[in-house]
């Protein structure tokens, strides 16, 4: 029986699809084997948002050859789509597949067998129209079950379109029939993927269903306990969408919306498909329907031409909206899009000193929301996540908690009360389905 090990760069997208073609070796009797085990295939699944892509995949396939020297390398998705070239050119890769092909690879790659120069299979990017179903299985508590991929958008400083295509989806019956058997494993808890979810409903290039309903038919599903909403875009996050998961017993209440910047100017420049006045709208219908909803924010400092002026004005926005917690990315220019040719590029040293004032605007944030939390009940979902004897599990509004190790708590729901803030930065309980804990 050959061996196979997976390495996963990016997003809950792209830990999606790493499962679901795990189980396609595992199909063909392959033993799927932790990275460091000498697996006889390495599939390396890229990504082209992170940062220092061509240094992170070469490090990797370094990595890989150090466990197995005679390894057969793969490397797949949005950087191998985007860079093909220079990713066979690294020392030891074997084959490279870019969006079309990486759902094919054991058409395009046989037996896997080395030959004297790497192969490379990348369709042009306008010729992928393919939806492939995919989820994750066995990897967390949580499956992330991809919807939707590709996007239509056009944001100056974005390559997923480059990457991924256009804009598909899957139909809500096929999303229902993955349902069906993800439920079958006892998973309580399905997070919707995609590039752009809220696009949901193209199919074969025309429009016949929409997100929200999806998320109507996904409501009225007996086997999942919990759906969660991986991310949205806020002009896409109607006012139906914010009423219908408020009235909802199985959408929980945590929405991720990108922002990008909280000024205007930075927002047309970006080429943004909204404004700061309706992102601020959709926070506070939330929080008016929801008060304990949790909300997440995607924001991008260093963009070219952002002001002092234009940070600020960002920072004070972030600061005074009722949000959770933010994803900070720091602006690096990427090929083949509009904002790397921009003038006025920001200074690595000023981007890094506004990424860090964010992430620290992140951390009051999170605690403030945590503290609007102490003395109340929550459902947590446990996961099969400990160190140091410590377990952990997320509520419905995304608060991550902490109780001492107990095999019968992992993919259990329990109530719990929620006692205080630990330094680490999660909620620790008091009582667990009203049973009251003693602390040594």
């Amino acid at each position: 029986m050959k061996k196979v090990a997976f390495y996963t760069l990016g997003c809950k997208l792209n830990f999606s699809e790493t499962s679901s073609i795990s189980r396609m070796f595992e199909e063909r009797s392959f033993e799927k084997v932790d990275f460091t085990d000498r697996a006889d295939v390495y599939v390396i699944n890229t990504c082209s948002v992170t940062d220092n892509a061509d240094k992170k995949c070469r490090k990797v396939v370094k990595e890989a050859l150090k466990h197995s020297p005679g390894a057969f390398i793969v490397i797949m998705g949005c950087y191998a789509q985007l860079k093909p070239k220079e990713i066979s050119e690294i020392p030891g890769v074997d084959a490279v597949l870019g969006a079309s092909e990486k759902f094919r690879l054991f058409d395009v790659l046989g037996n896997f067998e080395k030959s004297s120069a790497p192969i490379v299979y990348n369709s042009p990017i306008n010729e992928v129209r393919d939806f492939n179903n995919a989820f994750s299985l066995n990897d967390r508590t949580r499956t992330f079950l991809k919807v939707q991929d590709g996007c239509d958008y056009s944001c100056t400083f974005c390559t997923i379109p480059l990457a991924r295509g256009s804009s598909r989806s899957a139909t809500i019956d096929s999303v229902l029939n993955d349902v069906e058997t993800i439920a079958k494993t006892g998973v309580k808890e399905i997070v919707l993927t995609g590039v752009n979810i809220g696009d949901f409903g193209i199919v074969d290039g025309f429009r016949n269903e929409s997100f929200f309903g999806l998320i109507q038919k996904l409501d009225n599903f007996d086997g999942i306990d919990r759906f969660r909403i991986s991310s949205i875009e806020p002009n896409l996050l109607s006012n139906e969408i914010i009423s219908f998961v408020a009235s909802s017993e199985k959408f929980v209440h945590h929405f991720h919306i990108p922002l990008q910047s909280g000024s205007n100017k930075t927002l047309r420049a970006m080429r943004r498909r909204y404004l700061k006045e309706l992102y601020e709208e959709r926070v506070t219908s939330i929080k008016a329907l929801m008060p304990d909803c949790c909300i997440g924010v995607d924001v991008i400092v260093g963009f070219p031409g952002e002001t002092n002026q234009d940070f600020l004005e960002t920072y004070s926005f972030l600061n005074d909206l009722e949000v959770s917690y933010l994803h900070v990315f720091t602006y690096s220019e990427r090929d083949n899009t509009i904002a790397a040719e921009m003038g006025s590029k920001v200074p690595d040293s000023e981007r890094a000193k506004r990424s860090k004032m964010l992430h620290i605007l992140s951390d009051k944030k999170k605690r403030a929301f945590y503290e609007t939390q102490i003395g109340k009940e929550a459902e947590v979902l446990f996961e099969n996540d400990v160190e140091n004897g410590i377990m952990f599990g997320f509520t419905r509004n995304y608060i991550k908690v902490a109780a001492k190790y107990d095999p019968l708590l992992v993919n259990e729901i329990k109530i719990v009360k929620l006692s205080g803030v630990s330094a680490d930065g999660y909620m620790e309980v008091v009582e667990i389905d009203s049973e009251i804990l003693i602390h040594s």
